[in-house]
This record gives structure tokens, sequence and C-alpha cells, in this order.
């Protein structure tokens, strides 16, 4: 007879393709299930908090719905800093745990529900005679919301008689939300002709247009409207043609494209939320710059914005060109006017810091020109976090994934790979990640060069220290002690777990890249580059956060 791990299992395999997870006592019969009887494919990790970060990767990096899995007590509380990163992130995932015994907690346990709640998550628990539907409605929630849910399987269930298994249809994302209502008509016939009328108009997109599919409409309305386009950290590459487009906005933008932008009058924000990093802490746009902003809150989400339109952005887009084409106005000729090769140029770096380490702007320039073109760019938290993004450009927002920024936490970079490797089976997977974030992930180091092999690479940015705080408290005077980490050979460390491990300390050192990216896949390993450079180099997005708490 089925038992309830077994209506979770075939139940979550309709509608998840794959589950991240540790085993222990109370998943080992789902698991067991999972590996048997259903089709749903399942990769070990070595942390629990790895498993919810892998299945956040695999969502962000386009492979769908994704399930994490942690048996119970220690096993689920190891989630909770990555459950918290994915409630703010708002990406839809099922984390299966077991818990406390129906009869009652042991010694042991502790209010898993409690805690999830406490991060944003709702759980859900099974019982024999609901458990395919319990299942099948903690995925709905994760759908519908764009947020995890957790389902718990009490231990003294796992193994319980439930009958026969239902049979029930696979779950579906919602319909995407109609801009609707008079005062979304006004205000869309309001951004129609501020665009028509526009002299220096900007489109800014986020992931949120990626994910409506709004890419190729959009780039129809930068035609329309002769606007410059730009997009988000999360949004790069929504705008299928770069001729006129100014890379990423905010801290990780060029000098002379954030010039530009605040030189816009008339500024379309699609699918991206304007957090602080976004707007420059307030200064992207001009006190004059009129912006509108399309997305799916209930309201508008920066307090610049001028005029809001709550709708699907793809749809919404498509309502702009239909007004746009009864106003019958020429598009601006603002971009064909400006010189968009100096506004996109960045500081090449100066090889060398006088400190005689590695300047990592240089690194990240030679190290850019090596990389395949069909990666996937995974990032960890850190203030190396800006390199990749000012120096890696990437195809399209699924192959940037920074899981981590939405809770500011680190140490989340090994165990993306799994997760981005499933997800872009074809792709070079790329991580960038600190010395003190990829030692608090060290457990996972193991999980990335087992997933991703020879399609992997991480690079580690070793400054010796948390770079961050360096900058922000080392220079008020704090003490720089707790600040600071011993030199790890982090080359090492990768090839005990048979990886290729290279310590970088000179530019020319970094052609062991184009030597492994040379080769062919089946015939590399997975390639760890321990990139000895400077602390003394600071990165323009971190100068702005200086500069705001000072």
């Amino acid at each position: 007879m089925p038992s309830v791990s077994a209506h979770v299992a075939h139940t979550l395999a309709l509608s998840v393709d794959h589950v991240f997870g540790v085993m222990g006592n109370g998943n080992a019969h789902l698991l067991d299930i999972l590996a048997r009887e259903t089709q749903a494919q399942y990769t070990a990790v070595r942390h629990e908090a790895g498993a919810v970060v892998a299945a956040d990767a695999y969502h962000r990096a386009g492979g769908g719905l994704a399930a994490a899995t942690a048996t119970y007590g220690a096993g689920f509380t190891n989630t909770l800093t990555a459950l918290a990163e994915a409630t703010r992130a708002r990406i839809p995932l099922v984390l299966v745990v077991g818990d406390e015994p129906s009869s009652g907690p042991r010694a042991w346990d502790v209010d898993q529900i409690a805690l999830a709640t406490a991060v944003g998550a709702r759980t859900y628990t099974v019982g024999p005679a609901d458990a395919a539907a319990t299942t099948a409605t903690a995925i709905e929630h994760a759908l519908t919301l764009r947020v995890p849910s957790v389902l718990a399987i009490p231990y003294d269930l796992a193994d319980a008689e439930a009958g026969p298994v239902p049979t029930l249809a696979p779950s579906r994302p919602p319909s995407p939300i109609e801009p609707s209502g008079r005062a979304a008509e006004q205000a869309l016939r309001a951004l129609a002709a501020a665009l028509s009328g526009a002299e220096r108009p900007l489109l800014l997109a986020g992931r949120g247009a990626f994910l409506a599919g709004a890419g190729p409409a959009l780039g129809v309305l930068a035609e329309a409207t002769g606007a410059l386009t730009a997009g988000t950290a999360l949004g790069q590459g929504v705008f299928p043609d770069s001729t006129y487009d100014l890379g990423v906005t905010g801290g990780f933008g060029a000098d002379g494209a954030m010039e530009l932008v605040r030189d816009a009058d008339v500024v379309a924000v699609f699918g991206a939320s304007l957090n602080q990093f976004t707007m420059r802490f307030g200064e992207l746009f001009a006190p004059s710059t009129r912006v509108f902003q399309v997305d799916l809150a209930p309201a508008a989400t920066h307090p610049r914005v001028d005029a809001y339109v709550r709708g699907d952005a793809a749809m919404v887009v498509d309502v702009l060109l239909g007004h746009l084409s009864v106003m019958g106005d020429g598009p601006s000729t603002w971009r064909e006017s400006v010189d968009l090769t100096s506004a996109r140029a960045r500081h090449p770096g100066d090889g060398s810091a006088a400190d005689g380490r590695l300047d990592p702007r240089s690194a990240a320039v030679r190290i850019g020109e090596l990389l395949p073109a069909d990666r996937v760019v995974v990032s960890d938290g850190g203030h190396f976090i800006g390199w990749a993004n000012m120096y890696w450009p990437v195809a399209s927002p699924d192959r940037m994934v920074m899981v981590g920024t939405a809770f500011q936490s680190i140490g989340f970079g090994f165990a993306s790979v799994p997760g981005a490797a499933s997800a872009k089976p074809d792709s070079t997977v790329v991580l960038t990640t600190g010395d003190g974030g990829g030692l608090m992930a060290l457990a996972d180091l193991e999980s990335a060069i087992r997933s991703a092999g020879g399609r992997g690479l991480a690079v580690v940015w070793n400054d010796g220290a948390y770079g961050a705080e360096i900058h922000l408290y080392g220079r008020k005077g704090l003490d720089q002690g707790p600040m600071r980490i011993p030199e790890v050979d982090f080359a090492a460390l990768a090839a005990s777990f048979g990886a290729q491990g290279a310590v970088i300390r000179s530019l020319p050192e970094l052609d062991v890249l184009c030597d492994w990216a040379a080769r062919p896949t089946a015939e590399r390993p997975f390639l760890l580059l321990d990139l000895r450079i400077s602390g003394d180099v600071i990165a323009p997005y971190q100068q702005e956060i200086i500069r705001v708490n000072s």
C-alpha cells in the first residue's frame, strides 16, 4: 500500500523536475520513492542550506519550480538563512522536510512552523488522509505567490499507509496580470504620451520583464521611441539589441552610462523594484526626470515613481505600442547623438596594485576576455560582487544568478553551482566568490565540482579579508583583526576534491583559463582560480555605500 511519502513524492514529481537535498531520518522514505518510482532527478548536496540554495539557483537559471529536502530538527534549522533569502527574492520552491511526530515533540524537536513563519515561509503538514492534496496545495502556494513553501512530513507518518495515490494534474503558474481599471488606463496613456514627446527617453528593465517574456516587445518599444535602454543587475540582457544599451544600472554601472541615465527626461521602468542599489541610493535619476513604473506589486515600490501601472510587462508594452502608433510621433534622436562607446567604458585597472597584488579590475577584464560566451555566472555575496557584474556581461537574466543579495548574505556560492548546472546543462557555469564566503560555503565545494565537472569553474577573489567590512568599518577606525582572514590556498582545496586549482598572482598566469577553455568539455576538470588580489582597490558600488554611511 502506498505510504504518505509516496503520495508526497508522486505529487511533487508532477510539477518538479529536480530535487536537491541532504538525506536524513526525516526524508529517507521520500528520497527512496523519488528514486525508485518517479522521473524527478535528485542531486545530493553536503549542507542543508545548500539544498535550498541549489533549488533557488535552479529556478533563477531558468529551470522552473524546484524542490529542496532536509530532515527535521538541525537539518531544517540549517536551511533557514537560505529560506529567508528565497522568500525575500520571491523565488517559488518547495522545501520538503521531516518534522516532529504527530504524537508530539521529542526532546530534540523545535517549533519548525514558527521558525519558517519567522522568515516568511508558510508550512503545510501532511497526513495519511490528505498527503497528496496538501502537497499540491504547497506547490500552488509557491507558484501563485512566488515564494517558498515548506512541506512537513511528521516522522511517525513518513511510512504510514495512505491508500492509492490519487490522479492529480500538474500545477501551473498563475495567468499574467492584465492592466485594468480607469487608473491603469490613464497611467498608460500618460506614459505613452510622455514617451512620444520625450527628447531623451530611457527604458529600464529588470528580472520581472524577463520573466514576463517582454524582451522582444521592449525591443520594438525602444525602436519606436528612440530610447536608450538599460537593465538592473538581475535584468541584464532583456533587450534583444545591445546597440543602444547602457548595461547595468546602479553601483555596477559605468560612470558615463549613469550620467546618461541621469540626463533622461522620461524613464519607463519595467519589472524592476528600484531597490537602493539600483537607484544609487536615490541619485540614479535627476530631480526633473519623469519616472513611470510597470510591475506586479500592488503599488509603486519607490517614492521616486511619478506614475504606476500594475500589470504584466509584456501586456503593458503591447498596449503602449498601440497608443504610440495612433499618436504617430517619430522616435527621439537622442541615442544617435551620444558617444555610447565612451559612456560604457570602464576602468581597466593597473595590472598590479600598489601593494604588489593583483588589481581585481585588470583580472576581471582578462577573465572576461577568456570566458566562454555561453556562460552562466553565479555569484556569492561580498565586496567582489561588482567585478563580475561590471566586466562579465551575460546574454540574458537567467545567466546571472545572485543568490544572497535579497537577504544580504554570503556563503551561498558553491551551492549555487549544482542548481545552475542542472538548469543549464549545456552551458559553462562560472562561480564568482570571495575568500570569506568561500570558506563559509566550503561544504558544497564538492557538490559544485561533482555537478558541473568540466563545465564549471570558480573564481575566488582572495584578499585575505572580509573586504566590505574593511572598507566600511576599517576606515572608521574599528579594529580590523576580526575583519582579516589568514590567506587560504583555495587551489589546493579544490585539487583535494579532484578539481584543477591554480593560484593566480599575475595576469599572464590567467593563461591557464585560456588553456582550459580550449580543451573539449569532456576532457577538462572543474577549474578553480585562486586570485590573490589587492584589498586596496574599492569597487565603485562600495564607494557609494561608504559615502552614504559616512
